[in-house]
């Protein structure tokens, strides 16, 4: 049922991804973050820079979120540095994405008027009592969130805004009844095939190479044959999840923490809800009537409801916050415990709603909170530490750029060694962009190609750093012949072998149009059975199937494909049929087309701002 919800909710995921991670941001008292001019940034987009505290704000309510999600799964997962490095980068990862959206908003000047914005205030329900809008309401919770009205108007408008450009894009993306036509046609074939198999390895034991070919293909390949350029690095590394491992929260630092940061820990008014679903609006006015009859809305459920999962529960799909429940439920805006609503028209059905339980917003006891509270006063201490002994690195590094070691002894932090590596073994411990780039662009050789001098404190996810210098350097060379030929003998004989496999494939499909029906036969191929693949099917001998042109009365289609292990493949199409899509089926079909084409749109406007936009780390 709630997938039904989702289809028919237009362009929900942009709306989450685009829209409420905004509202989030100004409900959780960080939305006015743009206007912030910290010196010390954790990153810069096109000159706007973005704090650390903004940063590890928006951390925390993720860290939240997940604790929500996952429940007492989270703990286990938060005390892997590798799960809480994926979240940083992510959370990192998305605001970058969010900002360089805001201002090619602005560039494109989309104009929100004051009206519009006072409008927008107005319709909000967390403003409203009773249906109507209450204005000490909306001065309280500004107040408690530690915004003023004016910096709540222009973040609402920014949103405002990104809401106008997402609807432009979405509703520029339709599809013609012709297109539609032709979709639903392809997507429902099926297609039979038989195959017959030339398996290359066989082939390639049959070939031979002489001296000449190997001496020219290795002339002709050199750049496959080059030994890349290698390193061997000494490096210190600096992890605030490390340091992080060794600091303390006492009881008083957590509740001093709580009572500091208690509007952070609002939990939004909840509702809980039932459903029935039905086929027809018959069963919905029946069950409606049963229901007003005094009968039990669970039995019912049980009984009557086509949605499977929510009729095991009696009707119940759980608890919904007023930002995810789906449209279809906040339009009936049921407002009282156990209060039924009318008969809701689906494209898959008929729904009758149940409004079972509501709770108010309230702020999460400590009991709760305690150990993210926790994790946050320990991660703060770990992040002032790594700041330190950042400091500490700088300082001994400008009086010592030669070696690592007058370093490790003022930073108390070890100096690691790795063995030889190159652009495509890099160790996993220092397998950043920025460290890669630093390795190969030759900044940390002299002009002779020599090592040179350490590299700056690079800082990498915000919370790790390093300093490294290059101990040995060996230049791109080509392998030697002897080293490289038995490869090179494998290479030749599987392309002959392919080859020849794709002649022989040709000439056997040639001699059957022919009317040459023992070709397959003298050629020592025989058919597999009847295969059936249809449009959703990856196998590739799938996508040389629906390649093939339609068989013409009792005649079959033939062609040549490939196999997953890259063996040619005869096969024969016999036939084409088609299998039947319900209509709720035919509207999933429709509508992803539409939200992978409008993705696309959108995936490409965010990877052009990324290839344009000056990107600095703090």
């Amino acid at each position: 049922m709630m997938d039904n919800l989702r289809i028919i909710s237009k362009n929900f995921i942009f709306k989450i991804i685009l829209a409420l991670i905004i509202l989030s941001f100004i409900v959780t008292g960080i939305g006015n973050y743009l206007i912030s001019n910290n010196v010390d940034y954790a990153v810069k987009i096109n000159g706007q820079k973005i704090g650390h505290a903004t940063l590890e704000q928006i951390y925390n309510n993720e860290i939240e979120r997940q604790q929500k999600i996952l429940g007492d799964q989270f703990f286990q997962l938060i005390s892997n540095k590798w799960y809480v490095q994926e979240i940083h980068q992510k959370v990192l990862s998305q605001l970058i994405d969010q900002v360089l959206f805001e201002q090619y908003i602005k560039d494109l000047n989309i104009l929100i008027s004051d009206d519009q914005v006072k409008q927008s205030i107005f319709n909000q329900l967390v403003f409203q009592t009773n249906g109507k809008f209450d204005n000490d309401k909306y001065k309280n919770l500004l107040a408690s969130i530690g915004l003023t009205a004016d910096q709540y108007a222009e973040a609402l408008r920014e949103q405002l805004a990104i809401w106008q450009l997402i609807n432009i894009i979405t509703n520029t993306n339709f599809i013609l009844e012709d297109e539609k036509s032709d979709i639903l046609e392809l997507m429902s074939q099926q297609r039979k095939v038989r195959t017959a198999v030339l398996d290359i390895n066989i082939l390639s034991k049959q070939q031979t190479a002489s001296d000449n070919e190997i001496k020219e293909y290795y002339e002709q390949n050199k750049n496959i044959f080059m030994s890349p350029e290698s390193f061997r690095l000494s490096y210190i590394k600096i992890d605030a999840n490390n340091l992080k491992e060794k600091e303390t929260a006492s009881e008083e630092e957590i509740y001093q923490w709580y009572n500091k940061n208690k509007t952070n820990y609002l939990q939004p008014q909840r509702k809980r809800f039932s459903i029935i679903q039905t086929k027809s609006r018959i069963d919905a006015v029946n069950i409606l009537n049963d229901l007003k009859k005094g009968k039990k809305f669970s039995n019912l459920a049980k009984t009557k409801s086509i949605d499977i999962i929510s009729a095991q529960k009696g009707g119940d799909i759980g608890w919904f916050e007023k930002n995810n429940i789906p449209d279809e439920l906040k339009k009936i805006n049921l407002t009282q415990k156990n209060q039924l609503s009318g008969i809701i028209k689906l494209p898959v059905g008929f729904l009758i709603v149940r409004l079972d339980d509501i709770q108010s917003v309230k702020i999460k006891p400590l009991s709760i909170l305690h150990k993210i509270i926790e994790n946050n006063i320990k991660q703060e201490k770990a992040l002032n530490a790594f700041y330190k002994i950042q400091r500490k690195i700088s300082i001994a590094a400008s009086k010592n750029n030669k070696s690592l070691d007058y370093i490790a002894q003022v930073s108390g932090l070890k100096v690691i060694e790795t063995g030889w590596i190159t652009n495509n073994n890099i160790p996993d411990n220092i397998n950043y962009s920025q460290i890669k780039q630093l390795i190969f662009n030759g900044s940390l050789l002299d002009s002779n190609g020599f090592p040179g001098n350490n590299s700056d404190l690079i800082t990498v996810n915000n919370h790790i750093a390093f300093i490294l210098r290059i101990n040995a350097h060996v230049l791109e060379i080509l392998k030697p012949l002897d080293q490289v030929k038995t490869q090179i003998i494998n290479i030749i004989k599987y392309n002959k072998a392919t080859q020849k496999a794709k002649i022989k494939a040709n000439k056997i499909i040639a001699d059957l149009k022919d009317g040459k029906k023992d070709a397959l036969q003298s050629a020592g191929l025989i058919l597999s059975n009847e295969q059936s693949f249809d449009r959703t099917s990856h196998d590739p001998i799938a996508q040389a199937a629906f390649n093939l042109p339609r068989p013409i009365g009792n005649s079959s289609s033939w062609g040549i494909g490939e196999d997953i292990h890259k063996n040619i493949i005869l096969l024969t199409l016999d036939k084409v049929s088609h299998i039947k899509i319900l209509k709720h089926q035919i509207d999933q079909i429709i509508e992803s087309f539409i939200q992978n084409n409008v993705q696309i749109c959108f995936e490409s406007i965010i990877k052009n701002l990324h290839e344009k936009a000056n990107i600095k780390y703090g």
